[in-house]
């Protein structure tokens, strides 16, 4: 077998599962958070316009004219900026330049499940902290000797958030290792961690254009930091890959940074659907998370979750289901188009009964 020639560490490793894909018509895809509304109508003026000529040359390295308009739009320098494939790469970058220490990295034992495997890719240790019963993390808890501390905000799967003050309260203690503020839902509802970058050398907040703004086809992540954390991004970046992002992705970035009117729009008409749909099941029953995010996280007292989950599939609706122990009984359940979430209900109902 082509195994034999593995390295033992990755005969070892348990990749991320990522969302299903299904191909299926007439689908109602609630599993994988993605926006269900269009890019901003600038984005797609850009790729009507593309001159694919340029495509035989390597794009900009460093994303300038992106790196200038992020910065512009968050108030900070151009080298307060990184910008790489998806905040997923920016991510795998961080923990590479910051997160092996000869003391454990601390992260909620309930969050987004790529953090043990980069762990495990990059041997790094960690020690899991606990959500509380209300499924929310408690920073108090990371006041202990550590290598870094990650952990998102909103958090996932759960939807719930925390406050600014709270995270500054954690920097203002824990000062001898870095702090990564994942913010891949912020936009829906929460306090970014943006303006303590301005305060805090070892605070490091990451985004993407997935989710609010539309883009998880492009695959645009970014970082915010003090200038010495982003010099250590791009060491590695420049180790790795030195042109991560492609003209395509640059251009239709910056485009979708600067029709800032549609991107509140959007905002505002994904959290509203969010709002009413959470209503809705909790007058089925249902148990719902308070979400600052495009999703909900909900279980129901009577009837289980896997139970729910098929139910839907059969109705060719799909959410997504999680094994962990603390979380086996919920559903994460992204939200879609009002049409759509009026369907997921209308068939709820029908389940429920």
């Amino acid at each position: 077998m082509k195994r034999k020639f593995w390295s033992k560490q990755i005969l070892d490793l348990v990749p991320y599962t990522p969302g299903e894909q299904p191909k299926i018509n007439d689908l109602i895809k609630l599993n994988t958070n993605e926006n269900p509304y269009p890019p901003s109508p600038k984005v797609v003026q850009v790729l009507q316009n593309f001159n694919t000529d340029h495509l035989s040359r390597y794009p900009d390295p460093s994303s300038s004219a992106l790196n200038k308009v992020l910065a512009d739009y968050h108030q900070v320098s151009n080298n307060n900026v990184f910008i790489g494939n998806g905040s997923d790469e920016v991510l795998a970058h961080a923990f590479m330049a910051f997160f092996r220490q000869q003391e454990p990295i601390l992260m909620p034992d309930i969050s987004y499940s790529f953090y043990t495997v980069y762990c495990d890719l990059y041997d790094i240790k960690a020690t899991p902290i606990a959500i509380n019963n209300d499924f929310e993390i408690q920073l108090t808890d990371y006041n202990i000797a550590n290598g870094g501390i990650i952990f998102a905000n909103p958090n996932a799967p759960t939807g719930s958030a925390l406050s600014l003050s709270d995270i500054e309260k954690l920097l203002q203690v824990n000062t001898e290792s870095l702090v990564i503020v994942d913010e891949a839902y912020v936009d829906f509802g929460a306090q970014s961690a943006i303006e303590l970058t301005k305060k805090y050398d070892n605070c490091l907040v990451i985004q993407t254009f997935s989710k609010s703004r539309a883009l998880a086809g492009l695959r645009i992540g970014y970082a915010i930091g003090h200038h010495e954390l982003i010099e250590a991004l791009e060491r590695v970046k420049n180790s790795f890959n030195s042109y991560p992002l492609d003209m395509l992705a640059q251009a239709c970035a910056v485009a979708s940074v600067e029709d800032d009117e549609y991107f509140q729009k959007n905002l505002k008409t994904v959290c509203d659907t969010r709002d009413w749909t959470e209503q809705q099941l909790t007058a089925l029953g249902f148990t719902v998370i308070s979400s600052k995010t495009n999703f909900l996280f909900a279980t129901h007292s009577a009837v289980s979750a896997v139970d729910i989950m098929t139910a839907l599939r059969e109705k060719k609706i799909i959410v997504r289901h999680f094994t962990k122990d603390k979380i086996s009984n919920y559903l994460r359940i992204s939200i879609g188009t009002d049409q759509q979430m009026q369907q997921l209900i209308a068939e709820l109902q029908q389940i429920i009964k």
